[in-house]
């Protein structure tokens, strides 16, 4: 109860459902917001991936510059910073009339959303004590991606505009919270040693050790994106080349498989603390989820939306490691590293729907479209449960060392 009830958490926590919440509504109302400002039914589908494709490359660059901030300039101040980004651009989102602004604004909100995740799990590892920080890095996750379902609930009831507006200010109000949340004494530490090199993301390249643990961290990720980014927001289009019986809503998908995450991410969690092991309980939720997505694949011709949706909420509980995926990257890196790993990390996930998109398009050439997403699937999750077996293992690890590179 003392770690729910934690402010830091608290805080964090609900950083990160708006988010989730900011994060996915731009899916959930692309098409409309689309339609409104004027652009024709023959350019949504591409001038929506445009769209998509300028937030995930916000991201990206986010993930490295807040990452980096956060190790030189402190955690507090740099989740508070990512916070005020998003929140502003998504308030500005409401009131976009042209593809161009809303193209820049959707840029600069996955800036701004790239940091406050791995800055945060960052903070929570490091305050709390380390045999129940995994408890910690799961209620963040829980609750943070409860916002998507949020978000799907609320495009039902209200218009996109605003939807971005109640997005923006919520994040806002987040900001009143910070005045009682005090710095990572790690970092105060860490920050006071004179020649240590911290926040650099070139670091990761000096050596070996550090570039493979990096590139170890990322792979196991993959599938959740896959999961989040590719199947998905398209279950309109496989669901009726699959030959379910009923029209299929990509909001609702969403909603419902991250209702399904929240509920992973604190099974994986707990799992992870039953076992006293983060490997164990990853390698056990990548093989449920890889089996899980076969099973839509093969299971649901001539059936209903009830029966559809049903195995989107199981696929998004068996994805439910990114807390466990998140703390794991935090936990493989030392103190003058660990902000810069855990918040690009999660950054080079996201941006993993480029080369999943490819490698989509490529097998289209010779496959139909749910044999090649299907192939993309199996793939990603081969790779990442073999990768999960090279990391080592961090459970109860003591955080309190530093990278010498």
């Amino acid at each position: 109860m003392s770690i729910i009830f934690n402010l830091p958490v608290i805080v964090v926590s609900l950083g990160y459902f708006v988010d989730i919440f900011d994060l996915t509504l731009f899916n959930m109302v692309r098409r409309q917001s689309l339609i409104d400002i004027g652009i024709p039914e023959s350019e949504l589908v591409s001038k929506g991936l445009i769209l998509l494709n300028a937030q995930m490359l916000g991201m990206l660059v986010g993930g490295i510059v807040w990452g980096q901030l956060g190790d030189r300039r402190g955690r507090l101040s740099t989740l508070f910073a990512s916070i005020i980004m998003y929140s502003l651009a998504n308030l500005a989102n409401a009131f976009v009339y042209d593809f161009v602004t809303y193209l820049v604004l959707r840029f600069v909100a996955g800036i701004g959303l790239a940091g406050e995740l791995g800055v945060g799990i960052t903070l929570v590892s490091e305050i709390l004590p380390q045999e129940r920080r995994g408890l910690g890095t799961t209620m963040v996750a829980t609750i943070g991606v409860l916002g998507a379902v949020m978000g799907g609930l609320f495009v039902e009831i209200f218009d996109w505009r605003t939807c971005y507006i109640i997005g923006g200010v919520m994040g806002l109000l987040l900001l009143v919270l910070r005045v009682r949340v005090h710095e990572s004494p790690m970092f105060q530490s860490a920050h006071k040693q004179s020649g240590l090199k911290k926040g650099n993301f070139l670091l990761f390249f000096r050596t070996f050790d550090l570039f493979k643990r990096l590139n170890l961290c990322i792979l196991v990720g993959v599938p959740i994106w896959f999961v989040a980014g590719i199947l998905m927001p398209f279950t309109p289009e496989l669901a009726k080349e699959l030959g379910v019986t009923e029209p299929i809503l990509a909001s609702r998908s969403i909603a419902i498989s991250y209702l399904g995450l929240a509920v992973g991410d604190f099974l994986s969690g707990v799992t992870s603390q039953l076992l006293k092991s983060r490997k164990k309980a990853l390698i056990l939720f990548q093989i449920v989820t890889l089996l899980l997505v076969i099973a839509l694949f093969y299971s649901v011709t001539n059936q209903g939306q009830l029966y559809f949706y049903g195995l989107c909420f199981l696929i998004g509980v068996g994805a439910g490691f990114w807390a466990l995926f998140v703390t794991i990257a935090a936990e493989n890196f030392g103190t003058n590293l660990r902000a810069t790993a855990a918040t690009s990390i999660p950054n080079f996930v996201r941006a993993s729907v480029f080369p999943m998109t490819l490698m989509l398009n490529g097998f289209q050439m010779f496959l139909s479209y749910t044999q090649a997403t299907l192939s993309v699937g199996v793939i990603v999750f081969l790779i990442a449960i073999w990768a999960a077996t090279q990391i080592k293992e961090t459970f109860a690890l003591s955080l309190d060392y530093y990278e010498h590179v």
